[in-house]
């Protein structure tokens, strides 16, 4: 690739059967007490086991590629619905005076623009909430299942008592912010450290701006 991402995974530990049966049905951690019963059964030294253990979880993480490529998809999504949400709003009244979300709840025609954000938004958070059964697991696996679960809530909730027109305000501002961590991270698995940097900073800014400034006081 011309950012000269690398591709390769980390070292593969070497195949062996009995150290793959603990790994996979038993322990990815094992303690003392079997690192020295292993070590007995295989003829190998307690810190060759450690070793093996060890590349062998790492073999579970995805290459640097695998996460850029995750990260561009996000991206590419975020920069599109940020960019459609915020040429819909502009047009309605609601972006400026809040308080049209309000006037005449809860008759509100439910317009194409608005079903097709929601759609897409829905699609998004689902695909997310699915893909983290297939994906390889990490460690906030479940602080990430429980936040998309409660978006897709939310977005569920909102359209369903026609609670549209304050739904598209909060779901374009915080799409906002998820497009600069993302074009960060790309940056981060580039090694791209000055950009990444940049990019995290205005992240942070506009973070704090919109979700802990304009969302609880506007």
């Amino acid at each position: 690739m011309g950012l000269k991402i690398q591709a390769n995974g980390p070292q593969k530990a070497q195949p062996n059967a009995i150290l793959e049966k603990v790994f996979t049905a038993i322990t990815k951690h094992p303690d003392e007490k079997r690192l020295e019963g292993l070590s007995k059964q295989l003829d190998w030294d307690v810190r060759t086991i450690q070793r093996w253990f060890r590349q062998r979880r790492n073999q579970e993480k995805p290459s640097t590629l695998a996460r850029f490529c995750e990260s561009m998809w996000r991206f590419t999504f975020y920069l599109y619905i940020f960019t459609y949400g915020v040429r819909f709003l502009k047009k309605t009244p609601w972006l400026w005076n809040t308080k049209e979300c309000w006037y005449n709840y809860p008759y509100q025609p439910l317009t194409v623009d608005i079903h097709y954000y929601y759609i897409l938004e829905l699609s998004f958070y689902l695909s997310l909430l699915f893909s983290r059964f297939t994906d390889i697991r990490r460690k906030d696996f479940l602080i990430m299942f429980l936040h998309h679960v409660a978006a897709i809530s939310l977005i569920v909730f909102s359209y369903v008592n026609n609670m549209a027109r304050v739904g598209t305000l909060v779901m374009c501002l915080h799409d906002g912010a998820d497009v600069l961590i993302e074009a960060a991270k790309m940056a981060n698995y580039a090694k791209c450290q000055i950009l990444c940097n940049l990019l995290f900073a205005m992240f942070a800014i506009l973070f704090i701006t919109s979700r802990l400034g304009v969302y609880p006081i506007w």
